[in-house]
């Protein structure tokens, strides 16, 4: 096997080692040697495979970390949230670019089912995984009934 570069989430860390999910393939590589990572932190940079049954990886470079958090604002969506969620039907998403950096994804779900479907985001680990690949720090998820937005942030 040869190096690999590119964009991890920290899914699980302990003293001895850490587990780091590709981002963008979803492949799971288990580092021998944890250098201090926390759960849910987001790291640029190359791992290689240790010899000599390259089962399990180190890490060669380091070039960008940063730790990622979710939280549910009390803030209800903004009026172009809830436009777009009035044009689509219930179970659609649309996904916006936000100006600079990051996105916002616009949910419609069944009014009963709103507080569930935030929980459920909030759960995700596909959430901060998609934190990491669009380069933000934190999501904040906005709600009122049926409606949910999720916004990748700086």
């Amino acid at each position: 096997m040869d190096e690999k570069h590119g964009t991890f989430l920290v899914t699980n860390a302990d003293e001895a080692s850490a587990v780091l999910r590709d981002v963008e393939t979803g492949q799971i590589h288990t580092v021998s040697e944890n250098p201090d990572f926390d759960r849910g932190e987001a790291l640029t940079g190359t791992i290689v495979p240790e010899p000599p049954l390259e089962t399990t990886w180190e890490i060669r470079e380091i070039e960008e970390r940063r730790q990622l958090s979710i939280e549910q604002s009390e803030e209800p969506p903004t009026s172009q949230e809830r436009e777009i969620a009035v044009a689509q039907g219930v179970g659609e998403i649309t996904r916006n670019e936000r100006a600079g950096i990051g996105e916002i994804h616009v949910l419609t779900v069944p009014n009963e089912r709103t507080e569930e479907a935030v929980s459920e985001i909030e759960a995700d680990g596909e959430t901060l995984a998609r934190a990491a690949r669009y380069g933000v720090n934190r999501v904040e998820i906005r709600s009122e009934e049926g409606i949910v937005s999720v916004r990748y942030l700086p």
